[in-house]
């Protein structure tokens, strides 16, 4: 899995490609951390390129989303489509998340 993440405007963008599994999940949790620890708690991922996502990544968002929300900070997410769009929905995380 490959990521790009990128600071514009105060807002974190990161664009995940391939399957994000537990693995890439540990790592992409710490980078995201690491933005919020410098004070960034907007994020903005685009799933689009995202063919699969394990419970440990679907956790990782959800992490990301909390900690942002305490320091008035949100976590959009766009792109969903097909099996990753399906799995939001079944998970009702399509509610959690602002998805655009």
């Amino acid at each position: 899995m490959r990521q790009e993440i990128s600071v514009q405007d105060g807002k974190v963008f990161v664009s995940l490609f391939g399957s994000l599994y537990v693995e890439e999940a540990a790592v992409l949790r710490q980078k995201l951390l690491m933005h919020l620890d410098k004070g960034y708690n907007h994020f903005v991922v685009n799933l689009s390129n995202v063919d699969y996502i394990d419970s440990s990544g679907l956790g990782v968002l959800v992490t990301i989303h909390k900690r942002s929300l305490q320091h008035g900070g949100n976590v959009a997410i766009t792109g969903l489509k097909g099996t990753v769009k399906e799995l939001f929905e079944l998970t009702r995380l399509n509610k959690v998340f602002e998805v655009k």
